[in-house]
């Protein structure tokens, strides 16, 4: 991956700055945009001093003229790209908490429309095997109250993921990683229960996400997926009195 370019929306903190700073490591130039400014110039310096070109523009994905603008810059410094990761989401909550129709398409526009319009501006762009990854969620397939917006937008971008695997065939492979929990906190603490509750006894990391991309990136046989990093909590059944589980309503 020496000397290749990544491109990632929503990398001044959490899983998109861990995913940068891994890409950068292992010899990859950086592009990224994000509306966090300050943590943005601190990662765009972290990545210059791994002796990695990067490129960081402070803006939103929730229009198209940011995206063209952020794209056209892209194409400008390096040419041509090898990864995108569509990192860029954040939740609006649902219907308990009354989330009005604008802000509800708001989230489908940066967790969903905008990965199709970035793909769209790349798409004569993508190196020889390129790799699209886009961040969904496990709340794609499971809910707590009030979580309508990010849960649609998780939906929606595994969807799109093997629809863009499809039109891009021969071209460019994409696939999807939904992350279960994931402490983007380095001070955070977890208690036992926290840990426990999943199968793999604990609660994940942003590394967890961004080594999963890297080895995506680096199987050239894995397209049009969605794997789960989730610690098997997904798949861990629940049932009243099941395991000291109790339902009180």
């Amino acid at each position: 991956m020496k000397n290749k370019v990544c491109v990632i929306t929503g990398a001044s903190n959490g899983i998109g700055k861990e995913t940068a700073l891994l890409f950068a490591e292992k010899e990859c130039n950086i592009a990224f945009i994000d509306k966090d400014d300050e943590n943005g110039n601190k990662l765009c310096i972290q990545i210059k001093s791994l002796g990695r070109e990067c490129l960081f523009i402070n803006d939103n994905i929730d229009n198209e003229k940011s995206i063209k603008s952020f794209t056209d810059k892209v194409i400008e410094k390096f040419g041509n790209i090898d990864y995108l990761i569509n990192n860029a989401c954040y939740s609006n909550k649902g219907l308990l908490s009354s989330c009005s129709y604008d802000n509800f398409l708001e989230i489908l526009k940066i967790g969903a429309a905008a990965p199709y319009e970035i793909t769209k501006n790349f798409i004569n762009h993508f190196n020889e095997k390129s790799c699209i990854i886009n961040i969904a969620s496990t709340r794609a397939f499971m809910s707590q109250k009030d979580s309508e917006s990010y849960s649609a937008a998780k939906g929606a971008i595994i969807a799109l993921t093997h629809a863009m695997a499809i039109s891009l065939s021969h071209k460019v492979r994409v696939n999807s990683i939904s992350p279960g929990w994931i402490n983007t906190d380095e001070k955070a603490k977890f208690s036992n229960e926290d840990m426990l509750q999943h199968p793999s006894a604990k609660v994940g990391n942003t590394y967890d996400i961004a080594n999963t991309a890297w080895f995506i990136c680096n199987n050239d046989f894995i397209n049009a997926e969605n794997i789960t990093v989730d610690g098997g909590m997904t798949k861990l059944m629940i049932y009243h009195n099941d395991e000291g589980w109790q339902l009180n309503i």
